[in-house]
């Protein structure tokens, strides 16, 4: 298991377009991966599970990836989150 927290740098959070982006990074990796917000932890693999959280900007979040690509995973998507969303 990996895991590294991070903070949702960009203004709108989590939601709509920034979360299909994540959501479709996260799917790229065979490891399971999930994204915990407080007490709460959801698949990353789900829009629905990550909508669900409600992350907005400036919140700290961590992702959790087990798995044989586990450290990518999380290298990957923390890369993602902290790049603002932007490609």
């Amino acid at each position: 298991m990996f895991v590294k927290d991070v903070t949702v740098e960009n203004s709108v959070g989590l939601h709509a377009r920034p979360a299909t982006f994540f959501i479709q990074k996260a799917n790229e990796f065979k490891s399971s991966i999930w994204v915990e917000l407080k007490e709460r932890r959801v698949n990353a693999k789900s829009l629905l599970g990550v909508l669900s959280l409600g992350i907005m900007g400036g919140t700290d979040i961590r992702i959790i990836a087990d798995g044989s690509d586990e450290e990518e995973a999380v290298n990957g998507l923390v890369a993602l989150v902290e790049s603002g969303f932007n490609d």
